[in-house]
């Protein structure tokens, strides 16, 4: 069959195809395949459009962040101790919890502090810089929250559950990367590699780094016999399952999670004292 019979055949199929509703989904995606297939589409256009028919289906419970992994600011902190947060961080949001400890009030922006960074005795009233949160249920349709943050130029959600609790946090960032992919920042590490160093001698480590590839790169003698990577050796120097934020100090290194779930650690901040 020449190139020109098949592909009128496939534009007959696809002609077919946008003439009437499509049946479902599987049908929709077998023509996009069959495009895939004949050069018309590429294959991370053919990827980016089964993730976003796949976002269509998601929910925002999916995807959120839960509320104990959130790094919140007490409504009656004190600059000195809202400043560092902000910096190890990394964050540009942080919901703000009131004195209850249960309820998010507003959302503060980093670079509404940025004034403030070299002159901490300046007079500082956190209530003067809430921005209003915007709040989501958690069975919210990943496509619609898409579409709201864009026309409402929000960026950052708190989530809900059915008795309007906080739940937990979703940010515009945390939608795209569903569609397009881990969004890569300053602290993201690339597949191949457990660890990457960063200014001032911090570095970012994958919780599934091998103790002794650890032991190689630092120069140290932690122990593969009961553990075999960073993380199970993390375990047991916090004794439970740490959330994001916390540290614990094991011989001359301080170790930071940046990324857990209820399950594991995935990543930390190391630092040498």
């Amino acid at each position: 069959m020449s190139d020109d019979v098949r592909n009128r055949t496939w534009l007959e199929r696809v002609s077919n195809l946008l003439s009437r509703e499509p049946k479902d989904k599987a049908e929709l995606m077998e023509v996009l395949r069959d495009a895939e297939e004949r050069h018309l589409l590429s294959a991370e256009m053919l990827s980016m459009i089964e993730s976003v028919i796949q976002v269509s289906e998601m929910q925002v419970r999916e995807i959120m962040i839960p509320k104990a992994q959130m790094i919140a600011i007490d409504s009656d902190s004190k600059l000195d101790t809202i400043l560092p947060a902000v910096i190890e961080s990394g964050h540009s949001r942080f919901p703000v919890i009131d004195d209850s400890g249960n309820d998010v009030i507003g959302i503060i922006l980093a670079k509404d502090l940025l004034a403030y960074h070299f002159n901490t005795k300046a007079d500082f009233d956190l209530s003067n810089f809430l921005r209003p949160a915007v709040f989501v249920p958690q069975s919210k349709r990943l496509d619609i929250l898409l579409r709201e943050f864009r026309i409402n130029r929000n960026h950052m959600a708190i989530v809900i559950d059915e008795y309007g609790h906080v739940a937990g946090l979703v940010t515009i960032e945390d939608v795209l990367e569903q569609i397009v992919g881990d969004i890569e920042d300053e602290y993201d590490i690339d597949e191949d590699d457990y660890i990457k160093e960063h200014a001032n001698n911090i570095f970012t480590v994958k919780a599934a780094t091998p103790i002794e590839n650890f032991n190689e790169y630092f120069n140290t003698e932690f122990s593969d016999e009961e553990f075999d990577t960073i993380g199970g050796l993390l375990l047991q120097g916090f004794g439970h399952l740490p959330k994001r934020g916390e540290s614990v100090k094991i011989e001359n290194f301080r170790f930071k999670v940046l990324h857990s779930d209820n399950r594991r650690i995935h990543l930390v901040e190391v630092s040498k004292e």
